[in-house]
């Protein structure tokens, strides 16, 4: 992984201007210093907007798509493997204008993943984030689960037998 990719404020200005992103008027608008949270941004568009001049159901989910992985892999660190496994979405209002969501991964959450992969295990927790249009109304709710377990080399060693 490049030098850049690995620092909130580097992944922050390759994800805007990544082509899938910059097209469907997707901007990452912040990620902390300590990656515990980030915010983004789609704007309606003419490249963004449905049959019914609304935003694009497919770039409301695709806005949310990687922060939850990409929170919890920078912060949990190099021992584990974190990866996307489900994903769904409730359209709640139309997005007449543009759309915001927000992410916070906390320590709380941090600390059960520790606690469930500590043995090895893997672990599948759900994470939720709400869509919402500039005036709070919410547009769409997101649910992902991910996948995370410690590596097999930093994995507890089995008892002889096991």
């Amino acid at each position: 992984m490049s030098k850049t990719l690995r620092t909130p404020k580097g992944l922050r200005h390759v994800m805007s201007w990544w082509p899938p992103y910059r097209f469907a008027g997707i901007k990452v608008l912040s990620i902390a210093d300590d990656w515990s949270s980030a915010r983004v941004r789609l704007r309606l568009g003419r490249l963004n907007r449905n049959y019914f001049g609304t935003q694009f159901g497919g770039s409301l989910y695709s806005m949310s798509d990687p922060f939850w992985v990409l929170l919890a892999v920078n912060r949990l660190g190099r021992d584990y493997l974190v990866w996307d496994k489900a994903g769904e979405i409730e359209y709640v209002a139309p997005g007449r204008g543009d759309v915001f969501a927000e992410f916070t991964l906390t320590e709380e959450r941090l600390d059960e993943i520790r606690a469930a992969t500590a043995d090895g295990s893997k672990a599948l927790p759900w994470f939720e984030s709400e869509i919402t249009a500039a005036d709070g109304t919410v547009v769409a709710r997101v649910r992902k689960q991910i996948y995370v377990r410690r590596k097999k080399d930093r994995r507890p060693a089995q008892p002889a037998g096991a």
